[in-house]
């Protein structure tokens, strides 16, 4: 039996920037094993499949990489509800769900072309050595910012956030081994373009992806560290990240982010381009 799919680029501001998700709209009568395959076909960084749902209950989705099933992760998760809402729905909702392997994710869509989810509390973990951090990504523990911890951050995937001096810093960093982290989210102050706010790169070779043009999850654990650190000197921020540009992949991710006490609100938006649909056979 065939199946309609879709690539699109998420995060992109324009077609062939952002980062590459394959969808398949019908995917119920296919199974976990087919799914991997069809990931490690497409060998985008993560694939997803529509298995069912409604606008009431939410709508059923499995995230997998080339290498494995993942209970959460940004990009697929807007760009999965893009395809809902202009695919399957085609009615213009303010508002859908979905239900990943973390729970209930709810996407927004805004009147300025940007798609919002809303991420799940973060989870913070034990500070890292910077010596052991620097050593990893190939870099001097002098390029790490010393104001601010190093540390895990999970939204419902966990990654190392690794707060730099420099882009200088930023665009040297490489991840070799990948002893301390399947993730590595490395940032600094500074845009790519004069609507940028922070420059950052995300490694995860333990997850089949070398380097990410775009990653919603860890930009969601970004922004919670923004609020919880006060990284801009608030608990309440509104900002705009580069990512990708290192890799020819070029992406804009927007968020929006607050603390009060123990209540996170943490939300990431983004563009969403289809750039083909088909039949896979």
């Amino acid at each position: 039996m065939s199946h309609t799919f879709f690539i699109t680029d998420v995060f992109a501001e324009s077609p062939y920037t952002g980062n590459q998700l394959g969808t398949l709209l019908d995917a119920a009568d296919i199974t976990s094993i087919d799914m991997q395959k069809i990931a490690h076909e497409f060998n985008f960084a993560e694939t997803t499949f529509i298995t069912g749902g409604s606008l009431e209950r939410g709508f059923d989705v499995r995230i997998f990489t080339p290498n494995s099933e993942l209970p959460f992760a940004g990009h697929p998760t807007l760009g999965t509800a893009y395809l809902i809402r202009n695919e399957i729905l085609k009615t213009n909702v303010s508002e859908l769900t979905l239900n990943l392997g973390v729970g209930n994710i709810p996407v927004t869509f805004s009147e300025d072309d940007v798609s919002w989810m809303k991420q799940k509390t973060p989870r913070f973990g034990e500070p890292v050595s910077r010596e052991a951090i620097a050593d990893e990504l190939g870099i001097q523990a002098s390029d790490i910012d010393r104001q601010f911890p190093v540390l895990p951050v999970s939204t419902g995937l966990e990654f190392l956030m690794v707060p730099l001096n420099s882009y200088k810093a930023l665009k040297a960093a490489r991840v070799t081994d990948g002893k301390l982290a399947d993730g590595y989210f490395v940032f600094c102050n500074g845009g790519y373009n004069d609507r940028q706010d922070i420059q950052a790169r995300m490694f995860a070779s333990a997850l089949g992806v070398a380097e990410d043009p775009a990653t919603g999850s860890a930009n969601g654990c970004l922004a919670s560290y923004l609020v919880e650190f006060k990284y801009l000197g608030s608990n309440e921020v509104e900002v705009v990240v580069g990512q990708g540009y290192e890799i020819d992949r070029p992406s804009q991710l927007y968020l929006r982010a607050s603390r009060l006490d123990a209540v996170y609100d943490i939300r990431v938006g983004g563009k969403v381009r289809v750039v083909a649909e088909g039949r896979w056979r």
